[in-house]
């Protein structure tokens, strides 16, 4: 992906005020830079502009293991309503008013005209969420959050920088938004290669620290970053690093240019990046040594991030089940 002058002025605008801890940081981020609706157009509220524009973003976020709805409510949400035709909710979601959660249930059940049961895992901003984004089947529903039948379970996480929940939908109301023909394996595409950018910002400043830190660090009279054996280990991590990020932007290209072949990027981009995370965030703890596995220290932050995301939206294993399949159809 070209970093144009544009997206180079968002990313250092993100950075700039990340830098600054303001509190609480959401809503100046929605207010001042308008990261809630970048994807969206401008006709509903959003910035007109491309999934590329919020990979940077996310990216950012990434770096500093930021907790925020971008993930969930201003990618996901906004991107489901956008692709079922549904648009009432977009102004306020790209405000920065409002937070939506979006499920992905595997089973459901409809009693009536429009009460929905089914349960869902791994969910983002369940917590904080205002409306809940049902995707079942096809179809996309609103649910509101306080809705009697809503159990919002929040879940044990190696990651606490990334709260997430079951959510249980007994016989709730429930409003069908409208619908799209493959419509949660789109979302789920969208989600692989959006949480992507967050792994290769993350692996990016994990990175950044290691190879400060050898610098600095002296053993046996010399900083060990002289040592040919730490620097052969962190060129490799550092082509690890550019292997993922060529991954997560050629999918996400693929995906917002709607091409043929994004569901496989998006797999590759998912198991890739969460691969290279690791093994960067796996060097940054052997190259620290004991200091990083000490609560002072960031390190074990990223390693707790590096796991979790691994698992988030389906394991590797399961998207290289995908990708085989796709090369070796039966």
């Amino acid at each position: 992906m070209e970093l144009t002058e544009e997206r180079g002025a968002l990313r250092d605008a993100v950075r700039g005020l990340l830098a600054a801890r303001p509190d609480p940081l959401w809503p100046r981020l929605c207010k001042e830079i308008g990261v809630a609706g970048l994807a969206v157009p401008e006709e509903y509220g959003g910035a007109g502009a491309t999934l590329l524009e919020s990979q940077v973003v996310l990216a950012e976020l990434g770096r500093l293991l930021t907790p925020s709805p971008m993930l969930g409510s201003a990618v996901l949400a906004t991107q489901a309503l956008l692709r079922a035709g549904a648009t009432e909710l977009l102004p306020s979601l790209c405000a920065g008013d409002r937070v939506a959660a979006l499920l992905f249930v595997e089973e459901h059940r409809l009693s009536g005209k429009s009460r929905l049961s089914g349960e869902a895992s791994q969910v983002l901003d369940a917590s904080s969420a205002d409306v809940l984004l049902v995707a079942a089947g096809d179809a996309l529903w609103e649910v509101a959050a306080a809705s009697p039948g809503v159990a919002v379970l929040p879940c044990d996480v190696l990651d606490a920088t990334r709260p997430l929940a079951v959510v249980r939908l007994d016989d709730v109301p429930a409003r069908r938004l409208g619908g799209a023909a493959g419509l949660r394996p789109w979302l789920r595409d969208l989600a692989c290669v959006a949480l992507s950018a967050e792994q290769i910002g993350a692996a990016s400043r994990a990175f950044e620290l290691t190879h400060e830190y050898v610098r600095q660090r002296v053993q046996f009279g010399r900083p060990i970053g002289s040592f040919q054996v730490i620097q052969h280990r962190l060129a490799e991590a550092y082509l690890r690093l550019e292997a993922a990020t060529t991954a997560s932007w050629t999918a996400a290209e693929a995906l917002a240019a709607g091409a043929a072949e994004g569901s496989t990027l998006a797999a590759m981009a998912k198991v890739y990046c969460s691969e290279a995370l690791q093994a960067v965030v796996a060097e940054m703890v052997q190259m620290h040594g004991g200091i990083a596995i000490t609560w002072e220290h960031d390190a074990h932050r990223y390693l707790r991030r590096a796991y979790a995301d691994a698992q988030l939206f389906g394991a590797p294993a399961g998207h290289l089940d995908r990708l085989a399949a796709t090369l070796l159809p039966a």
